[in-house]
């Protein structure tokens, strides 16, 4: 079992802090008790911060190792992927270091957004039979799925004891509080704006792109690449729904703007506004330059297309990223806010829960605790390709997109995503969901327009 002779690891885990490993060291000790070097390289690269004295210490009290906790320990994910799987494992392995005797049972379901994993949980929870922890995203689909219902119960006293009120922006623990008490860690925050790109193709077509991407600069590199005819312009796998509303969600912002995109959830702007059938018939006009096989596809399926050149342009969030870094592409891709959206961050924030009743209380609370450490969350984050919830873990070892996703996160105005379950109610995410589906076939503006009127009033 990873790390099942806790004195060794515990000695190593003082040999990496001291600094008293080299890198040839690190793989070979790493490697001879079963765990994987992200996790103990986020040590070293933690480390030093720490012998400085700088903020990396600061709320980061060491996790003791503790023998006399055991059994199985569930935890409950969607992240099946190759990037997602990798980037899981390190926490595992994090979680081995703390809890060397417990047995994790990776609970995976797959499933883009937690389409199929949000149905299989629902019906477990109903049944009560919990896993240990479970992902979910924060703000309406934490609390309407799980804390109203009564199937989590509050952490507050973990963000207390492990410091974490001090290095989490506020902004993030409003969205996993509720009345007053705190429900869940975040661990990671994706950008749902982005925009990927394969460089070869567009220089195959003459298209250049800078920092930024209007919609018309879209539209007339999207010509230049369908003109060549080497390769879909714009690449799409919906297999599973969510980019439908994700990729609308994002035309929204670039049409209607931050300020009036967040006012269509306070009710201060109508789902029937010009402005929302203009970026319905802007959605349309984008989806006219789409691959005709996307229903067919999940979202891999069409970052793996633009990978091999298939594609020009893919519109995805940046768990795309650790695509790339799985495969060794990174510097075959580019990127840019996705068109139009400059200068706001689209929020998907993957966060873990501890379950009312949890089957093994004792390891699921070392889970999270070792989630919300920056050891932890500086191994997880460069192989998922979404930033440190934590303000505090040190930005070496992240890679030149991770760089500028932190700049944009601290710069941009931040919006909650529908697609993601955090802007909305469930009930109307769903409404929503099946609206924009139903566009990407049939292209009916008015029709896409009264769906999301009726979305709203449900």
């Amino acid at each position: 079992m990873i790390g099942r002779d806790s004195e060794a690891a515990q000695k190593f885990i003082a040999d990496v802090m001291a600094g008293r490993v080299s890198r040839r060291q690190l793989v070979k000790r790493a490697a001879a008790l079963g765990l994987s070097v992200p996790a103990i390289a986020s040590m070293a690269r933690v480390n030093s911060a720490f012998a400085q004295g700088t903020p990396a210490a600061i709320g980061s009290p060491v996790i003791p190792v503790d023998d006399s906790i055991t059994g199985d320990v569930e935890i409950f994910s969607w992240w099946t992927s190759g990037g997602e799987a990798a980037a899981l494992q390190t926490l595992f392995d994090n979680l081995m270091l703390v809890a060397p005797n417990v047995h994790i049972v990776n609970a995976t379901v797959a499933g883009g957004a937690g389409v199929n994993a949000q149905a299989v949980l629902q019906t477990r929870l109903a049944s009560n039979d919990p896993p240990d922890s479970w992902q979910t995203h924060i703000g309406h689909e934490l609390y309407d799925r799980y804390v109203t219902p009564g199937y989590c119960d509050p952490i507050t006293d973990l963000y207390d004891s492990e410091g974490w009120n001090s290095v989490i922006p506020q902004g993030l623990i409003d969205q996993v509080t509720q009345d007053g008490e705190k429900y869940a860690i975040p661990v990671g925050v994706h950008r749902g704006n982005g925009i990927w790109y394969n460089k070869q193709v567009l220089q195959d077509a003459g298209v250049e792109i800078g920092d930024t991407l209007s919609l018309d600069e879209f539209f007339a590199a999207a010509d230049k690449v369908k003109a060549k005819g080497n390769a879909v312009a714009w690449g799409m796998g919906d297999k599973e729904g969510f980019p439908d509303t994700q990729n609308f969600e994002n035309t929204l912002l670039a049409v209607l703007g931050p300020d009036n995109y967040a006012k269509l959830f306070t009710g201060d702007l109508a789902w029937d506004d010009a402005s929302v059938k203009e970026a319905a018939d802007t959605y349309a006009r984008i989806l006219g330059y789409m691959n005709d096989d996307h229903s067919a596809l999940a979202w891999p399926d069409a970052t793996a297309n633009l990978i091999a050149g298939k594609y020009a342009f893919n519109a995805m969030g940046d768990w795309a990223y650790g695509e790339f870094v799985k495969q060794g592409v990174t510097d075959k891709i580019g990127w840019v806010s996705a068109p139009g959206t400059a200068g706001s961050f689209v929020l998907v924030v993957d966060c873990f829960t501890l379950p009312k009743g949890a089957p093994n209380a004792a390891a699921a609370t070392a889970w999270l605790k070792v989630l919300g450490t920056v050891g932890a969350q500086a191994a997880f984050n460069p192989l998922k390709g979404s930033i440190p919830a934590r303000t505090d873990v040190p930005r070496d070892g992240f890679s030149e997109y991770h760089q500028w996703s932190m700049d944009s996160f601290a710069a941009d105005t931040l919006v909650p995503s529908i697609a993601h379950g955090e802007a909305v109610p469930p009930a109307a995410q769903s409404a929503i969901a099946d609206a924009t589906a139903s566009f990407v076939t049939d292209l009916d503006s008015d029709s896409l327009v009264a769906n999301l009127v009726a979305a709203a009033q449900s």
